[in-house]
């Protein structure tokens, strides 16, 4: 049997693009299109439907286009992407991009767009452009006009809530997305992008030091443990483990604290680039044989070898066996060093199932939860 082939899907840029193109055909044909050719970044072309058109007035026209993210859904997913067309007839042609309600403003610097612009990115704008050229051309218009366009999203703010955006600074709805345009399943490019403006933004503040962790929780955790940073400083990396330190070292930061649960700890340790479950035969194997050298103790070893998860051996390790932590800590500096090609200095925190630290690489200490130095040693 052959593997499914996932299916591509378009950006909020793209989306955007499409209903302004929607709504200027119906502004200068009088004609309702029932889809609209989308133009991507990279010369591909896609057909999609309007979801709706409404005429506001001879001069202006709202359309709405349903955001697809084919077989990589995200919290944009069929989610109401729409433009408001106006026509305002002057001596040249000219395209004023505004956003509307449900479309986010920047309010911090470090961003691709200007704090108080609406966060619509670049290359949406050129899709945007594109698109208008395109209609005029096809149907060839010959009076000139002020195109203004309103790109609105109406679940936009409760949409952003699901998102970083505040963290980001972009406040009152979603940022209109797309380097190309379209949505590769599976893809990293996305997250990847989102750790890169995060660590713009940081950087823009003048943050220097990053707390890197990879979820929701261990965020949470570390931020319990360093009160005094702003939430800036704090950058969840997911699976991303070189990805992050590449652009943390393009943006010349200069200190990382990675805080982490043994799992991701054990592959970070191990050298994995991407951090993904997949690997986890491999991890218990590479564990089984560190505890073998450190420890010697072979019941331990047998212990770890039948665990499903490193956070399941992480029961058996923690805390009588303190050497074990202080290995896989020195082996995720090592890594970092590698990644970094020492440009950064790293600190490693792991929790333990508590959310207290088991293991901090500044003091090379290992707890018990209950206080430093209060594990078998």
């Amino acid at each position: 049997m052959g593997t499914k082939r996932l299916r591509k899907g378009f950006t909020t840029g793209a989306a955007s693009s499409a209903a302004v193109k929607a709504a200027l055909v119906k502004l200068l044909s009088g004609t309702r299109p029932d889809v609209v050719e989308i133009r991507f970044l990279t010369g591909e072309t896609r057909t999609v439907p309007v979801e709706k058109i409404t005429s506001i007035s001879d001069h202006c026209c709202e359309a709405v286009i349903i955001k697809d993210a084919g077989d990589d859904p995200d919290v944009t997913h069929k989610a109401e992407i729409g433009a408001r067309v106006t026509l305002l007839p002057q001596k040249k042609l000219d395209v004023v991009i505004r956003g509307g309600i449900g479309v986010g403003t920047v309010t911090k610097p470090g961003l691709e767009v200007a704090v108080g612009e609406p966060a619509i990115n670049s290359g949406p704008r050129k899709m945007i452009h594109e698109a208008v050229e395109t209609v005029f051309r096809q149907l060839s218009v010959e009076t000139c006009f002020c195109v203004d366009i309103e790109i609105f999203v109406p679940e936009g703010e409760v949409l952003a809530q699901k998102t970083l955006n505040a963290r980001l600074g972009i406040l009152g709805g979603i940022s209109i997305l797309g380097t190309t345009g379209i949505v590769r399943p599976l893809s990293h490019d996305a997250y990847i992008a989102t750790i890169r403006s995060a660590i713009s933004v940081a950087k823009a503040r003048g943050i220097h030091g990053l707390v890197f962790t990879t979820g929701r929780r261990s965020e949470r955790l570390a931020m319990d443990l360093f009160p005094d940073l702003s939430e800036e400083a704090f950058i969840q990396t997911g699976d991303f483990f070189k990805a992050a330190i590449d652009e943390a070292v393009k943006k010349q930061i200069r200190h990382i604290t990675y805080a982490v649960f043994f799992g991701k700890a054990v592959k970070m340790a191990l050298g994995f680039a991407h951090t993904h479950a997949a690997k986890s035969e491999l991890t218990m194997e590479r564990l089984a044989g560190w505890a073998q050298t450190l420890t010697g103790n072979r019941p331990l070893v047998e212990t770890i070898k039948a665990a499903n998860t490193a956070r399941h051996a992480f029961a058996y390790i923690y805390p009588d066996y303190p050497e074990i932590l202080s290995y896989v800590g020195g082996k995720i500096l090592e890594t970092t060093g590698q990644f970094s090609e020492d440009h950064i200095r790293f600190r490693v925190l792991v929790f333990d199932f508590d959310g207290c630290p088991a293991y901090d690489s500044a003091t090379a200490d290992i707890h018990s939860g209950r206080g430093p130095g209060a594990g078998k040693k």
